[in-house]
């Protein structure tokens, strides 16, 4: 798993080595690994390192004094190097005296113009504005300098005006090509990924406990995925049973049933309205027109364009006094909204899949922009398990173990693609996945295939090809794909 910290996680962290180390060792640890990091992105970009020109926005904090003392280094090695003061009277001493001892040149943010820019004509600029102790936006000096930038952006730690711990942005902010972090990965780096580009984390050494955010890594969705062994056979696999789809939207049945099917080697069964449109796809299903013919599961999806009447939330009702887990979705959702009896008294596991709008139905609030903090929160009043979508889908169990999904981009943003989502998860939790694990590992699958169908499978991966809009059909249609990506990292 790979864990991310909160701000005041890493300062505790920082704080024995700190006291351990000679004052500066750790900053000049840092700029070392900021310097190799900027060295490289030059040659990357441009194709040598020796007379090139980076630009350091250097803000009062260590965060400046780390870009300071990578600046004197760079200016070692032949870059020419200015930095821009935001705040003259309290510039780091000693990563400012470096940069002038190495060559450097320092200029207060109130002497910079255009015609400065054009004669310094960098190739990269260093975001050492704020670290992560900084608040809130930009302040209008550095958001104006900013703007006025049209190089790349490498950020010192976080891009600077995004919130270290919940990656809320709330005004003007930094936009980095590639973000350089000390120690550990902190919360912003996965919560504001777009924000952060690449991110390239330097050691320092640091001893971190368990993370309370993390993100499965493929091989580890690869290892627990499920597959048939020398004894199973199509029950002992998980029967998953979905309740999707109506005679106005047969479509969400289809690609509901059609990722459970997909998901895993096990069976399932479909009850509902919609039983002609998912055997023409899918014929190795087993369809009922309703709950109480279905048969025994292992776990039931239900809500995906099942409507939202008096039957609606009857079929809803019955479904989640079974004593298996269940997911809800999409209608289903709306109807908890009102309902919130029918989830908040099971014993067994409940999974509630919102995206914001449907989140903001089911509190009366948005989540806001501590989408972790409001996850956990209606996860352990509820006492269920909660997947948050978004390009960041954030993942908490009553008990607070929480998982995030960076998808890599917003492919499945898609109508129909949450469809895909339940059936995928609801088919993990029939195979005995636990709640939480089973959310995070399909969310990984999901968005996997949904990259790759934007892509055109793993050869567009691979050979660079452009990407393409995609429909919840092509998402699916790669689901299996995703699969054998993951597990062949296992």
């Amino acid at each position: 798993m790979r864990p991310y910290y909160t701000a005041e996680q890493v300062r505790d962290a920082e704080a024995p080595l700190l006291e351990a180390l000679p004052d500066g060792a750790l900053m000049r640890r840092a700029a070392h690994g900021l310097a190799r990091v900027i060295a490289a992105e030059l040659h990357e970009r441009t194709g040598g390192v020796a007379a090139r020109s980076v630009l350091l926005l250097v803000g009062s904090g260590d965060n400046g004094g780390d870009a300071l003392w990578a600046g004197a280094l760079l200016r070692r090695r032949g870059v020419a190097v200015t930095a821009v003061l935001l705040a003259p009277d309290r510039t780091h001493p000693a990563g400012s005296a470096a940069l002038r001892r190495a060559g450097g040149r320092a200029v207060d943010v109130a002497e910079v113009d255009a015609a400065l820019l054009d004669r310094v004509r960098p190739d990269l600029a260093v975001d050492g504005i704020v670290g992560i102790s900084g608040q809130g936006p930009l302040r209008p000096a550095a958001a104006e300098l900013v703007a006025a930038l049209s190089v790349p952006i490498v950020a010192v730690d976080l891009p600077s005006g995004v919130d270290p711990d919940t990656g809320a942005v709330d005004g003007p902010a930094v936009q980095a090509a590639v973000t350089v972090t000390f120690g550990a990965r902190k919360r912003v780096h996965v919560l504001a990924a777009p924000r952060c580009g690449r991110v390239d984390l330097v050691p320092l050494g640091l001893s971190l406990g368990p993370a309370d955010l993390v993100t499965l890594d493929a091989s580890e969705v690869g290892q627990w995925w499920p597959v048939p062994g020398p004894g199973d056979d199509k029950y002992s696999q998980g029967v998953v049973g979905v309740v999707a789809g109506s005679d106005g939207y047969p479509g969400a049945g289809v690609l509901c049933t059609g990722a459970a099917v997909t998901a895993t080697s096990g069976l399932v069964r479909y009850a509902g309205p919609s039983r002609a449109e998912v055997l023409a796809r899918w014929p190795e299903v087993i369809a009922t027109p309703e709950v109480a013919s279905a048969g025994r599961v292992q776990a039931w999806v239900v809500g995906p364009g099942a409507g939202t009447d008096d039957a609606a939330e009857d079929v809803l009702a019955e479904v989640l006094s079974s004593e298996v887990p269940v997911l809800v979705d999409a209608d289903g959702l709306t109807v908890v909204a009102r309902r919130p009896d029918l989830v908040t008294g099971r014993a067994a596991p409940t999974v509630l899949t919102p995206h914001a709008g449907e989140f903001e139905r089911l509190t009366g609030t948005a989540p806001g922009p501590d989408r972790v903090g409001a996850v956990r929160a209606l996860a352990r009043e509820w006492g269920v398990t909660l997947l948050l979508k978004g390009r960041a889908t954030i993942i908490a169990d009553p008990a607070g173990q929480t998982f995030v999904n960076e998808a890599g981009g917003s492919w499945s943003s898609t109508a129909g693609a949450g469809d895909v989502l339940s059936g995928v998860v609801g088919a993990l939790l029939a195979a005995g996945i636990p709640p939480a694990r089973a959310a995070a590992m399909g969310a990984r699958v999901h968005s996997l295939a949904a990259n790759l169908a934007a892509h055109g499978g793993m050869s567009g991966v691979t050979d660079g090809a452009g990407r393409a809009p995609i429909s919840a059909g092509d998402l699916l249609s790669h689901l299996r794909e995703a699969v054998r990506v993951v597990r062949a990292t296992r």
